[in-house]
C-alpha cells in the first residue's frame, strides 16, 4: 500500500501541470485579447478627442484630403420643409377655357434652423407663390424646362420673403439655364405634385 501512494502521486502531478498549463495559456490568451481590445478603445477615443480640434485633425489627416459636398457637411442630411398645396386659377389662354394649377412643394434648406425660419414666414411665402403662380398662363407651365424655371422663381421669391435678395440676371443678357433660388438659405424647391386641369 505505501508503494501505491507515491506511484499515484507520480500520476497525479503530471495531470494537474497539465491542468495548470491549459489554465495558465488561457489567462495569457485573455490578457493578450483584453490588451488588444483596450488599445483599439484608447485609439479610438483619440481620434474622437482630434475631432473637434482642426489643427489636430489637419495634421493626422495630412496624406488623406477629405471629401467636401457642395451641399453642406459630409454626414449631414439636408432640411426639408414641406408646404401645402397651392391651388390657383391659371390666366385664360388664347382659346379663353379656365385652367387651374395645383401644385406641392419642398423647400431644401441649409439646416433646420432656416427649416424653423421658413416656418414663421409660412404666410408671406404662400403670399407671394400665390400671387406669382396665378399669374401664369397654362402654356407658361407646359414641359419641363418651364417647370424648372417655376422651381426657380419660387425659389427666389421665397428667399425674398425670407429677406435676401434674388439673383438676377443683367438686362439683355441671355441665359439658357432656369432662374436659380439665389444666395438666400432655401437651395432649391422641389415638386412632389404638378397638375394643370
Amino acid at each position: 500500500m505505501a508503494t501505491s501512494k507515491p506511484a499515484a502521486a507520480a500520476e497525479a502531478a503530471p495531470k494537474n501541470s497539465k491542468k495548470m498549463l491549459f489554465i495558465i495559456v488561457g489567462v495569457v490568451l485573455l490578457l493578450v485579447i483584453g490588451a488588444g481590445g483596450a488599445f483599439v478603445m484608447m485609439k479610438k477615443n483619440a481620434h474622437d478627442e482630434n475631432a473637434d480640434d482642426p489643427d489636430a485633425e489637419a495634421v493626422e489627416h495630412d496624406a488623406k484630403p477629405k471629401k467636401k459636398t457642395s451641399k453642406g457637411e459630409k454626414g449631414k442630411p439636408p432640411t426639408f420643409v414641406p408646404m401645402e398645396a397651392f391651388t390657383v386659377n391659371l390666366q385664360p389662354g388664347d382659346d379663353g377655357a379656365e385652367q387651374y394649377l395645383q401644385v406641392v412643394v419642398n423647400f431644401r434648406a441649409e439646416d433646420a434652423q432656416v427649416g424653423e425660419e421658413i416656418k414663421s414666414y409660412t404666410p408671406e411665402i404662400r403670399h407671394r407663390i400665390l400671387m406669382l403662380l396665378a399669374g401664369k398662363k397654362a402654356a407658361d407651365v407646359a414641359g419641363v424646362a418651364s417647370r424648372e424655371a417655376l422651381a426657380g422663381e419660387i425659389c427666389a421669391e421665397s428667399n425674398a420673403a425670407l429677406g435676401y435678395e434674388a439673383s438676377k440676371p443683367k438686362r439683355g443678357a441671355k441665359t439658357e439655364e432656369p432662374a436659380g433660388c439665389g444666395n438666400g438659405p432655401i437651395q432649391a424647391v422641389l415638386f412632389t405634385s404638378f397638375m394643370v386641369q
